[in-house]
């Protein structure tokens, strides 16, 4: 597996730092989306990286989707789902970000979105609800969210249903690329759900937080899954 270094990541959760403020289309985004709030500082050059590896080494192969996992809450998973899905978004690729933890959702602490929007939770819920009401385009510029819809107790139940296969491949087939948030894997099996349908994952970790020993025990349950890991990042405490 390839290491990416990112610095000063962010623990995921409650929002942190300021909300810049809702534009015309009514989403608000943290100041911890660092590719829009400090597009010249370092934790936005560290993303860029991120995104040429990717560029080079998945894109160019013409894979579509990356689930980010870690193994652990407070590593920086979602900072580096968000960041990354809108880096993409800047250099053009049609990008779509899916909240794929529906037990603590987080992209909504980054990307603030306008009240009552239909999310996955809906979409894998309910056959009445066509997969593209789910989907929130030009949040940015070639960047489209999926929302989770919201906690609920029963995430496993709807990611191991018959619906949750076949939305992930249309998302893969309607975009350039699909990043999907998922949570902490030591708190459910649902980060190896996502990664076994999106097929590839990056795995996440906090400098002299992460132990090397989880680290290792969740690449191996992702590739028993059959799920390739492409690569780790490693953020800094």
């Amino acid at each position: 597996m390839k290491r990416e270094e990112i610095g000063g990541l962010v623990d995921d959760g409650a929002i942190k730092g300021a909300i810049l403020g809702a534009g015309e289309n009514g989403y608000a985004f943290s100041s911890e989306v660092v590719m829009v709030s400090e597009p010249r500082g370092a934790r936005a050059e560290s993303v860029r990286a991120l995104r040429t590896h990717i560029m080079a080494q998945h894109l160019g192969d013409g894979r579509r989707g990356l689930a980010i996992c870690a193994a652990s809450a407070g590593v920086g998973a979602s900072f580096t789902a968000v960041n990354l899905a809108v880096a993409l978004a800047q250099i053009g690729v049609k990008t779509l970000l899916i909240d794929g933890d529906l037990r603590h959702p987080a992209v909504e602490t980054f990307i603030v979105p306008p009240p009552g929007l239909t999310g996955l939770r809906q979409c894998l819920a309910s056959d009445a609800i066509e997969i593209g009401d789910g989907v929130q385009v030009d949040v940015l510029e070639n960047l489209s969210i999926m929302y989770s819809g919201g906690a609920t107790n029963d995430a496993q139940e709807l990611l191991s249903g018959e619906r949750f296969g076949p939305l992930i491949e249309r998302c893969l087939r309607d975009f350039d690329f699909t990043i999907v948030d998922t949570p902490p894997a030591n708190s459910s099996a649902d980060a190896r759900r996502i990664s076994n349908v999106v097929g590839y994952s990056v795995i996440v970790a906090r400098r002299h937080e992460s132990f090397v020993v989880d680290i290792a025990a969740l690449a191996a349950q992702l590739t028993g899954d059959r799920a390739r890991v492409v690569g780790t990042v490693m953020s800094e405490a």
